[in-house]
């Protein structure tokens, strides 16, 4: 893989070297592309704020690899887990499609080794660098690709530009040029967040969607059904999480705060449904900003999540 910034020693709490005593940065190691192919996780960084800044939004997300890896650094594991960290890839200065292209290639070496990717962004641009990791990957073929999205915003713009506000738009624009069968659904719409156009935008390019007031704790049945219904119509998932999805008394530390938000109760059961079926092959975390964090809240509640990605995940066949 060709990265910027290579992996760094991991750090942490220590209580003991035997397997009870395991917390991630004990047994994280540099991703090794000579290694036999395994069903492991690698993490791949992308630090990246160009998109934010395109998008008008306020910048912070560069910094969100590094402070995402803190957060899971000493976080405790049940049993012992395949771990790899390949790196971070940093967007220099205003160049956002050249770092897009390279994670994209970043990401459909790690497929093709057989590894599980977890990208640590990074603004909301990072999931079009994902995608195209997963598109060129061999086992993309002629699968059906169902893209999850749990964010406030539908990223749908069509600026003449890329930004972490058109992600989606250019993967729609991709597969209807690629001749490919891909499904993308939304969950944790904000109404006051997205234009008429956008809605319009959607019902046009057939998005499925679930408004963040359906998404409560009560609303469990609805969310299920909505998260099922996904997964049984597509081959293979990439699930992408942007944090501002999450209230912001949760998740401070974001571009765009939600003033409304999904709890982190049903965010966590989402996740659970998607690793448990079996067809996820790539997953992102988008827009943490550490400079607007309070508490290391928004981070550690991330690095939560993704504990419970990567514990739960199950290697798609």
């Amino acid at each position: 893989m060709n990265v910027d910034i290579a992996p760094r020693p991991w750090t942490g709490r220590v209580d003991g070297e035997t397997p009870e005593h395991a917390r991630w940065h004990q047994l994280v190691r540099p991703y090794d592309p000579t290694r036999a192919v395994g069903k492991g996780c690698v993490l791949i960084g992308f630090a990246s704020d160009e998109g934010v800044r395109r998008n008008k939004g306020r910048p912070g997300a560069v910094a969100g690899p590094d402070a995402l890896r803190g957060a899971l650094s000493s976080l405790a594991l049940p049993e012992p887990l395949d771990l790899e960290d390949a790196g971070t890839i940093v967007v220099a200065g205003t160049d956002l499609e050249s770092g897009q292209r390279r994670l994209g290639r970043a990401v459909a070496a790690a497929l093709d080794a057989g590894r599980f990717p977890v990208v640590l962004g990074g603004g909301h641009e990072v999931a079009f660098g994902t995608y195209s990791g997963i598109a060129a990957a061999r086992r993309r073929a002629d699968l059906r690709l169902g893209i999850l999205n749990l964010d406030a915003h539908f990223d749908l713009r069509a600026d003449d530009a890329p930004s972490s506000g058109t992600p989606f738009r250019q993967i729609a624009e991709a597969e209807l040029a690629a001749g490919t069968s891909y499904r993308y659904d939304v969950l944790g719409i904000s109404q006051p967040s997205n234009t008429v156009a956008l809605f319009e935008t959607a019902r046009r390019l057939g998005v499925h969607y679930l408004i963040d007031e359906r998404c409560g704790v009560v609303d469990q049945p609805a969310v299920d059904e909505f998260v099922d219904t996904f997964l049984n119509d597509v081959d293979l998932v990439y699930l992408t999480l942007d944090l501002d999805v999450l209230p912001a008394a949760v998740a401070p530390g974001v571009s765009a705060p939600a003033g409304y938000g999904v709890p982190v109760e049903t965010v966590q059961r989402v996740c659970d449904r998607v690793t448990a079926s079996g067809k996820l092959v790539a997953a992102d975390v988008a827009e943490l900003a550490p400079v607007f964090d309070i508490d290391a809240r928004t981070a550690r509640t991330a690095a939560r999540l993704i504990h419970r990605i990567v514990l739960g995940h199950r290697p798609v066949s």
